[in-house]
């Protein structure tokens, strides 16, 4: 395996390589989750692990870590998640045609809050195929606040493109149960499809935000 693999070529498994290079399936499998992290391999489930042809990226796990609401002196807030609701559904048409799924595919679906100094400031709700996070937690206590991260750690998916959709919206009385608000009120609405390094779509999330106190920020570098 010395020289130039091509992109979308398939690399043997853990246990060959390390036969291959005299080093333990524990070395292997960390350097391929850096080169992975790197955005030079894409792990997948079913298939292995492929060459994608890219260029080395910066690392994502400095990235997601933080709400994208700033305060209104421009700094940026960090928020702590809870999660209120875990589901195991049947897609429906909307998320299977978002997701590029069978519409009788399985998804997993939860919801959560964000607040930043125990006050509530957005609600969402995210979806994923079910075939793309095997062994997902089971309780919703246990799914990580740091959901991207999280995805890159354990599934080996890199989130490396997201499509947006940003509008404002009245407050419903579900807005107004999760963050606080007296109605009649406005919200701040975000609607997003993230895509893997290989432009397949793994999340959908809507989000439902407050900006008495916040503005969201999107950079671009």
């Amino acid at each position: 395996m010395i020289g130039t693999l091509e992109p979308g070529s398939v690399l043997p498994s853990e246990v060959a390589l390390s036969q291959t290079y005299g080093v333990a399936v524990g070395t292997i499998r960390r350097a391929l989750m850096d080169l992975t992290n790197d955005g030079l391999l894409s792990r997948r489930r079913k298939t292995g692990t492929i060459v994608t042809g890219r260029k080395p990226q910066h690392s994502l796990r400095l990235f997601f870590q933080y709400f994208r609401l700033h305060g209104l002196d421009g700094s940026l807030s960090k928020s702590v998640t809870t999660v209120t609701s875990l589901d195991f559904e049947t897609a429906s048409a909307s998320d299977a045609d978002k997701l590029q799924i069978a519409k009788d595919a399985s998804i997993v679906r939860f919801h959560r809050y964000r607040s930043v100094d125990d006050r509530p400031i957005m609600h969402e709700t995210l979806t994923l195929p079910v075939e793309r996070v095997p062994d997902f937690p089971k309780r919703k206590e246990d799914i990580p606040p740091l959901f991207y991260l999280h995805l890159l750690d354990k599934y080996g998916i890199r989130i490396s493109a997201i499509r947006e959709q940003i509008g404002a919206d009245l407050a419903t009385d579900i807005d107004a149960r999760w963050l606080d608000l007296k109605l009649p009120a406005a919200v701040l609405t975000i609607d997003e499809v993230a895509y893997d390094q290989m432009a397949v779509p793994v999340l959908i999330s809507a989000h439902r935000a407050t900006t008495q106190n916040h503005r969201y920020v999107n950079e671009i570098r």
